[in-house]
């Protein structure tokens, strides 16, 4: 008897537990463009962030909108709510920094805009503005490499009489404007460097970013200095044909790109069995 009210407790809870995994609920937050929709979800890592956007979503202040400023291989930014409602700049709201080492900028994450840290040294968020990465595939030589420091004891090291020839095709590549040959010149340098100088010219980054950065893509030079609160998990199409719009003064589309975003509250297993979004 004992073990069979043993059982029956131990399946009851199996079905409480199973019961409240297909009723816990996220956010789904749709963006809604002329080139297409985005679907998204926020972390709960980051909750300042993440409610500032479902509120801001919920009240319709996103829509109309645009993607205001967009560079292809790099970003879309946009959400410009205080501009649109025309808040004064100084009255702009603010959200503290919600930093997270794990959360970094693949292809598709989503991360809140804000000033310098010449004024802005607690790296406070823009209370609206946000963008969402495209970026570019590493190959993970660069990837792995601090590039300013590679670059700081590259032009150090070709003012060395011994290394006129390097300084010269330095020089070529630079007035083509082959910036790419030119980190490749570096980069097959770098050993050499790293020995002459008695430096390391590694930049630690963890086997998840790797991965990331050389498959998918994105924008590692951002990690840690802005914070990723949410990611797109359909339409990523989306963002490459957006970022192929024509642009001009400062980065902005000359067809707008406006945007509509609602939020809906769904079940996590529904999100996860829809739009493939796996929660940790």
């Amino acid at each position: 008897m004992k073990r069979k009210l043993n059982l029956t407790f131990a399946l009851g809870l199996l079905g409480l537990l199973l019961f409240g995994c297909a009723s816990e609920k996220d956010y789904l937050v749709k963006i809604e463009t002329r080139h297409g929709d985005m679907y998204a979800v926020f972390f709960d890592e980051t909750p300042l962030h993440k409610q500032s956007f479902i509120d801001l979503a919920a009240a319709g202040r996103f829509d109309s909108t645009e993607f205001h400023r967009v560079i292809q291989s790099f970003m879309l930014q946009g959400g410009d709510v205080f501009g649109k409602e025309k808040l004064p700049a100084n009255e702009w709201p603010t959200i503290p920094a919600e930093i997270k080492p794990g959360l970094f900028h693949s292809k598709g994450m989503i991360a809140a805009a804000r000033q310098g840290d010449n004024i802005n040294p607690e790296r406070k968020s823009n209370g609206s503005q946000f963008y969402i990465i495209q970026g570019k595939v590493y190959e993970k030589a660069e990837l792995v490499t601090d590039m300013k420091l590679l670059q700081d004891a590259f032009n150090k090291y070709i003012q060395l009489e011994s290394q006129l020839d390097l300084k010269s095709e330095y020089i070529r590549l630079y007035e083509l404007r082959e910036f790419e040959a030119l980190n490749q010149l570096m980069l097959g340098k770098k050993d050499d460097l790293e020995a002459f100088y008695s430096i390391s010219l590694e930049k630690p980054l963890t086997a998840e970013q790797i991965k990331a950065y050389t498959t998918i893509g994105g924008t590692p030079h951002l990690d840690g200095e802005y914070t990723v609160f949410g990611k797109v998990i359909k339409g990523i199409d989306v963002i490459d044909k957006i970022a192929a719009e024509r642009t001009g003064d400062r980065d902005k589309p000359i067809n707008p790109v406006y945007m509509k975003v609602s939020v809906e509250k769904m079940s996590k297993v529904k999100i996860t069995k829809e739009f493939g979004n796996e929660y940790k």
